[in-house]
């Protein structure tokens, strides 16, 4: 269960088009506050998810081979071939799909004058919820009798949200340095946010195909 949250936490994190739009949040007026509220209502919805399938299961994994176990890698099955899809629709994409600059500039606009409940609504409408279901598939297995299972939700909670977090202390401690480099990616990953999206989903994808036949033929 460890390296399957580690691994579904890495590709949250680095999932680009929540940063981009993280972003426009820290970037607009009183951005502090709007990225805090981001970071809060992203951090919230992991922690949710798993308190709901943590009361559904009564923190306790279910035995080997019993029907929600194998519920369990069957749904995480069928997420990660769906992540596949994805993958390849967004590959086979025609080129020159990407919106053009004025949808950019309106929607900084739009931003500029959002409140920070905005900025957390955007940061939930934002969840990549193919990637989280995955996550709380992989979280029925948890057993909260050992204290390193708590060690080990909190640490993919935080790890889902690092890059989040990093951007927003960057913006607290040097602002302006931060606000320079943070346009810089923006920018950058909107160049590169299809080859980005594809590579992140055919990654979880492959490894969640490859983990769940792996336990359900074992």
């Amino acid at each position: 269960m460890v390296l399957d949250l580690l691994v579904i936490g890495l590709i949250i994190t680095l999932y680009p088009l929540p940063v981009m739009a993280f972003v426009l949040v820290v970037s607009a007026p009183r951005g502090l506050w709007k990225g805090l509220a981001f970071i809060l209502a992203w951090f919230g919805c992991l922690v949710a998810v798993i308190a709901v399938v943590m009361f559904l299961t009564g923190g306790e994994p279910p035995p080997p081979r019993s029907p929600p176990a194998t519920a369990g890698l069957v749904i995480r099955l069928a997420l990660g071939i769906g992540l596949v899809a994805y993958a390849e629709y967004r590959r086979r994409r025609a080129p020159g799909t990407a919106a053009p600059s004025g949808d950019s500039h309106a929607l900084t606009s739009r931003m500029d004058q959002a409140s920070a409940w905005s900025a957390a609504g955007l940061a939930v409408l934002l969840q990549p919820w193919g990637m989280v279901g995955a996550a709380a598939a992989t979280v029925v297995e948890a057993d909260l009798s050992q204290s390193s299972t708590f060690l080990a939700l909190f640490g993919f909670c935080l790890l889902a949200s690092a890059t989040l977090l990093a951007m927003e202390l960057y913006m607290v401690f040097a602002p302006e340095r931060a606000a320079l480099v943070l346009t810089g990616l923006r920018s950058w990953l909107s160049d590169h946010k299809d080859p980005a999206i594809v590579f992140a989903c055919l990654t979880l994808g492959l490894w969640l195909v490859g983990r769940s036949l792996y336990d359900l033929t074992s």
